[in-house]
């Protein structure tokens, strides 16, 4: 059989296949050295078991062509794990991730390995979106990262500074409370008000939309002593805000094959560097205003405080750490605050909610809860919620099923090392499937249903505070989430604020859609809109 052949090949297909030969062969160069390094490395760490490698593999690519998308990473690997077990390999182009499913893996990782896995991978958005590496979540197992994270430990996230910003989250979730009352009222009397939609005498709502706005509202008067409104630039500082979160944490085609990196494939890099360029305008801002103020005050009466100003006081001499000057040490710090601070709360509000949509028994049981120890006459505030137990477990159920960075952020081995008899050469990345510990079968019957009665029952005793690996929706270990207590608040007043103010519902009292999204956080793919009205006297929300 003749087969023809054509006598020419436009540049770019040669390019294209120039670059195919030349990946093929450094991926059989690659694969043959990392194997043979591996066997002689592994007698040293101690190792007796090899982490068996995932099949599907595509030529070159790996397993990216399975993570990125329409499912969530995390539902990928959960389905690769029923097939190859607690632990196993995949490929990220030329590098590779041991991904652990099982909490006694996550326990041996996070304590006696604690250490070796302290390190953070380095990829491209975590240097064009972190001011290379300074964010503190993003930033290597560093004397810079202990600095940054012993300042976070002790002025903004210690016990007692919680304490004092109390009134602070008491007014943000109050104010978006009276304002839907507000709104309300004017639906109900005009019926054409802005935003509001008349259906069955209800007020149509974005629940997404709105406690977002109430995170971000909490942290930035926290971290920069402001908050956003519906008006111009606010409105313009959310979208920044937005689009950055879009980008930060994306796995794109140079982190797989960093010689690639000048190609700029997709054109992430370059939308990358344009949304950290307006978030930093932003922030700049921020910073000159604090810093022109503080000029002012100078010899004067002090004014309150918020986090940026601690920071100044701090970094005022311009001493330089691990290479970053005080201004960007200043801005980074803040920055992951605020976008740590804002999304990961929305995300676990928003799945709340939407499994108490869909299970009407246990909504109901948070509102006679709200009843019970509240009352009807006042407002929810803050210490009410030590006596709030079910909706405390409502919060934890919500955490198991739906942690909001499901697959938490890789961490990466400084060194060769044994996992429960399992050898992990130096440089592999560990991902901790959250979405499938958290769903184990031996641990939680029923797994995959929304049971919060498990945690006054038989799962009283465990917590979310990263010391029961069965349930470690913050991490554990030197870089587990410090911000858990601020959280927790957060999320316990905005959520008992919400439901003892409104009864709620779905549009034609439909089943709420569950599916999640792709990205570093466990967004919920679609919007959660939902009919409200009042269920508290007109007066409780008038003082």
């Amino acid at each position: 059989m003749e087969v023809s052949v054509p006598l020419s090949l436009s540049a770019p297909t040669l390019f294209i296949t120039f670059f195919a030969l030349i990946m093929s062969i450094l991926y059989i160069i690659t694969s043959l050295i990392t194997r043979k390094g591996d066997d002689s490395k592994k007698q040293l760490a101690g190792g007796t078991k090899t982490v068996p490698d995932a099949g599907g593999t595509w030529p070159l690519l790996g397993h990216l062509h399975l993570l990125g998308g329409p499912l969530p990473a995390h539902l990928v690997l959960a389905q690769m794990a029923d097939n190859y077990g607690p632990i196993f390999t995949i490929r990220l182009g030329l590098r590779r991730a041991v991904v652990v499913n099982t909490w006694e893996l996550a326990k041996d990782c996070l304590t006696t390995n604690d250490r070796v896995f302290a390190n953070r991978p380095k990829t491209v958005s975590s240097e064009v979106m972190t001011y290379n590496h300074a964010l503190v979540a993003f930033s290597p197992y560093s004397p810079y990262w202990r600095h940054v994270r012993k300042i976070l430990t002790l002025k903004l996230l210690s016990d007692q500074q919680i304490r004092i910003l109390r009134q602070v989250r008491e007014s943000e979730v109050l104010t978006p409370i009276r304002d839907l009352h507000e709104e309300y009222r004017k639906m109900t009397t005009s019926y054409s008000s802005i935003g509001a939609s008349r259906t069955g005498g209800a007020l149509l709502m974005d629940m997404k939309r709105w406690f977002t706005d109430i995170s971000v509202n909490i942290i930035l008067r926290t971290i920069v002593g402001r908050r956003l409104n519906n008006h111009g630039e606010a409105n313009e500082e959310r979208e920044v805000l937005r689009e950055y979160m879009k980008l930060i944490g994306r796995f794109v085609v140079a982190d797989g094959f960093p010689f690639l990196r000048w190609l700029d494939l997709g054109g992430h890099e370059k939308a990358m560097k344009r949304a950290v360029e307006k978030l930093d305008l932003v922030v700049q801002q921020w910073l000159d205003e604090h810093k022109a103020r503080r000029n002012l005050s100078a010899g004067g009466e002090k004014s309150e405080q918020d986090f940026m100003d601690v920071l100044l006081t701090i970094h005022e001499d311009d001493a330089e750490i691990s290479s970053y000057d005080s201004d960007t040490i200043n801005k980074a710090t803040c920055m992951a605050m605020i976008l740590a601070g804002s999304d990961t709360t929305t995300v676990t509000m928003t799945w709340a909610l939407s499994l108490l949509l869909n299970n009407k028994a246990a909504l109901k049981k948070v509102q006679q809860e709200l009843d019970t120890q509240i009352g009807r006459d006042r407002q929810v505030n803050e210490s009410d919620l030590n006596n709030l137990l079910y909706l405390h477990a409502v919060i934890k159920e919500t955490l198991r099923l739906y942690p909001a960075a499901p697959l938490a952020i890789p961490h990466e081995a400084m060194e060769d090392c044994n996992v429960l008899g399992y050898f992990i050469p130096e440089g592999t990345q560990l991902m901790l499937n959250l979405h499938k510990i958290q769903r184990d079968p031996r641990v939680w019957p029923n797994p995959s249903e929304f049971r919060p009665e498990r945690f006054l029952t038989t799962h009283k005793n465990i917590d979310v505070r990263g010391q029961n690996f069965e349930l470690i929706p913050f991490g554990s270990g030197r870089r587990m989430c410090g911000g858990i207590s601020l959280s927790l608040q957060v999320v316990g007043l905005a959520l008992a604020s919400f439901l003892h103010a409104f009864d709620v519902q779905t549009p034609g009292d439909e089943a709420v859609d569950m599916e999640e999204a792709v990205g570093l956080t466990n967004l919920k793919a679609t919007p959660l809109e939902v009919l409200i009205t009042p269920r508290m006297p007109k007066h409780v929300y008038n003082q």
